[in-house]
């Protein structure tokens, strides 16, 4: 079982607490098939009981942690070839969104809500590679100016 390749129709990357909140409504009338990419977290689990899910390490910790955590992705990746990868952010979710555009999968991110006056790191870095990017703020359009507003999701 674990050699088999499969299309999934969607692959949601992202952090623990309010990223994922917000990736998880986000998705919430979807009926696609869907998986998880985040982080292990005691509050996570319980929350996720419907999908699929694949944890990372954070990346924050050092660079070596970064590729540790590209590695892991790449084979998570490699096995479920999603179509879609939806990412609301955090370090986290860069080698999953990365891989998606290298597999040939859409990228689709959501700034966070968190963000009202000031663009994120990983926001500013997948501004020039995702295929769609949200943001929940207007005031973020300053930033962004190609981004679409969708305002809050949570």
């Amino acid at each position: 079982m674990f050699n088999q390749r499969f299309n999934r129709e969607l692959c949601v990357a992202c952090s623990a607490g309010g990223h994922l909140s917000e990736a998880l409504a986000s998705i919430s009338e979807a009926s696609v098939d869907t998986c998880i990419i985040t982080k292990q977290d005691e509050h996570v689990a319980s929350r996720l009981n419907d999908y699929d899910v694949y944890y990372v390490n954070d990346p924050h910790t050092s660079l070596w942690g970064f590729f540790v955590n590209a590695l892991r992705s790449l084979f998570i990746f490699a096995r479920l070839r999603p179509r879609v990868v939806l990412s609301t952010g955090s370090g986290i979710a860069l080698a999953t969104c990365m891989l998606g555009k290298l597999f040939g999968s859409r990228v689709i991110y959501v700034e966070s809500g968190a963000r009202v006056v000031a663009p994120s790191k990983t926001g500013k870095f997948m501004y020039r590679y995702a295929d769609v990017f949200y943001v929940q703020w207007k005031s973020m359009l300053k930033f962004y100016p190609n981004a679409i507003y969708v305002g809050r999701l949570i």
